[in-house]
């Protein structure tokens, strides 16, 4: 197994970290073997997961755009198939 040193971590991600393994009942650092492994799980750059994220930061600066929906119409009644 390889040997991996993180420096200049800022002090508001450490914490986070720390909460995170507690909640999860492990040590930070398998908190942090655990997190490099689900993001790499996917064998390439990006997963998929947060495609929606993706696709909405990229979208959302240029604005929105009001649809106008269509009014309900009341259901028809259906065909009478028994003569």
């Amino acid at each position: 197994m390889a040997t991996m040193t993180i420096r200049n971590i800022d002090d508001e991600l450490k914490t986070r970290l720390r909460v995170r393994a507690a909640r999860h009942g492990r040590s930070m650092e398998e908190e942090a073997r655990s997190i490099l492994r689900t993001a790499l799980a996917g064998g390439g750059e990006d997963s998929g997961a947060s495609l929606y994220e993706a696709i909405r930061a990229r979208v959302e600066p240029l604005g929105g755009v009001d649809l106008e929906l269509p009014v309900r119409e009341p259901m028809r009644t259906p065909p009478d198939f028994s003569e």
